[in-house]
């Protein structure tokens, strides 16, 4: 079979590279794609993301098993389009992705389905919603944009002014548009942040390896939100007991509450966690797998990922066979271009990719690309905030760091970012506990 890739990011790379290891697969083309997806031999596509009925024609006249990366065709629509048109394709339909395109929708799912999560309040006013900040007693406060934005959305406030200025910033100045035409107002929890993902075919769920993002910008977890700055899986905060109490009271409880609502989810399930003392709380849903957890999970995934894709879509998963992982640890460090997540330049030359030699069977490191571009006399640039995820495995966690670190030293262009701290958490804990 033929597949379709659709998104151009780093997580886009690395589902292509890891279908393309499958017998089944003949050839992966991706839309639009990257450099990297480029280089590496598979092919680019000049559609983008949003022209639906041209990726529609496009698989069916190349008879593509499609699979959608990003959050934004989803909520769009496209898995509706494709089935309709008897078209198979991995992801939730339009109604299931509010889970992640309406922050509204996911509270008050949750809130009707008994999955756990903080308590909230939704407001379409920002004067009204800046008066409940006034009168709450607590200075600790989310701001949540309604809509999509990137993973962007999200303010972490620690005193009422941080408050009052996010909710002008989403609802007046319009930071991330129509994202910001109501606010989600709830209550900051304290504990550590986690990463889960599941694949599910509308009934059953198989979950991932686990993981943990770095969504802050800079060390230390400080600065704005971002798309995310690195992963490592496994989570070894993640014991079995959380495990089993995320599976039953998160991640089946969410694919039977929208079942029951009329709403079939196909597709990867990611949820965003908090665990505090011996439980998880909801920070947020997301539809597809996470970037850059997912540069962690597939390369530790020793599975053909094509077998539980086709489950997922058939209706079936409850006859995959058991997922087989690596046992070591896989580090992702994001290189991104200074300024990210606020304006960037683009277009500054990469150097030191030659220098990376990757064995593509026993592989200790790989490198997948989001924002770059190949110059018509072949240099790789910059063409995105996020560029490169560089992946390193190893046996443990501070090798797989170290390791991670010394190809990163390998890689540089002017104005180069990333933070120098992903994975020290987990370190520290598995060395304290």
């Amino acid at each position: 079979m033929n597949i379709l890739v659709i998104g151009s990011g780093a997580r886009e790379h690395a589902i292509g590279w890891k279908v393309a290891k499958s017998s089944k697969v003949e050839k992966v083309f991706f839309a639009p794609g990257n450099g990297g997806t480029r280089l590496a031999g598979y092919e680019n596509l000049s559609i983008s993301m949003k022209e639906h009925d041209k990726l529609l024609r496009f698989a069916i006249e190349h008879g593509c098993l499609t699979i959608v990366g990003p959050e934004e065709p989803l909520a769009m629509g496209i898995v509706d389009l494709f089935t309709n048109n008897g078209l198979r394709i991995l992801g939730p339909s339009r109604d299931a992705a509010r889970l992640e395109s309406s922050k509204v929708w996911a509270k008050e799912f949750m809130k009707r389905h008994g999955i756990p999560t903080a308590e909230f309040k939704v407001f379409d006013e920002p004067e009204a919603a800046k008066d409940y900040i006034a009168s709450s007693k607590r200075d600790d406060i989310v701001v949540k944009a309604d809509g999509l934005a990137a993973g962007k959305g999200v303010v972490v406030c620690s005193s009422k002014d941080e408050a009052y200025s996010a909710v002008d910033r989403i609802m007046r100045a319009r930071a991330f548009g129509d994202a910001g035409n109501r606010v989600v107002l709830e209550e900051r929890l304290y504990g550590e942040e986690v990463s889960f993902i599941c694949m599910s075919d509308g009934k059953h769920i198989i979950p991932l390896a686990t993981s943990q993002d770095h969504k802050r910008a800079y060390d230390n977890d400080e600065g704005p939100n971002t798309g995310g700055m690195g992963a490592y899986s496994p989570n070894p905060m993640i014991d079995d007991k959380i495990h089993d109490y995320i599976m039953r009271n998160i991640m089946q409880k969410a694919i039977d509450g929208l079942r029951d609502d009329g709403i079939e989810f196909k597709g990867f399930l990611y949820a965003g966690l908090m665990l505090v003392d011996d439980k998880a709380y909801v920070l947020e849903f997301n539809v597809r797998l996470g970037d850059p957890e997912a540069q962690v999970i597939l390369p530790r995934l020793r599975s053909d990922l094509i077998h539980y894709v086709e489950h997922c879509i058939d209706g079936t998963l409850d006859q995959a066979e058991d997922m087989v992982w690596d046992e070591r640890v896989a580090v992702c460090v994001v290189l991104a271009s200074k300024g990210y997540p606020d304006a960037y330049e683009k277009g500054k030359v990469i150097t030191g990719l030659d220098d990376i030699n990757i064995v593509s069977d026993n592989y200790d490191h790989l490198v997948f690309h989001s924002g770059t571009k190949v110059t018509e006399d072949g240099k790789i640039v910059t063409d995105g905030g996020r560029v490169l995820s560089i992946v390193a495995l190893d046996d443990d966690m501070g090798s797989a760091i170290e390791r991670a670190y010394s190809i990163v030293n390998k890689v540089h262009w002017e104005g180069m970012h990333y933070r120098r701290d992903i994975g020290k958490r987990a370190l520290r804990y598995l060395l304290n506990r």
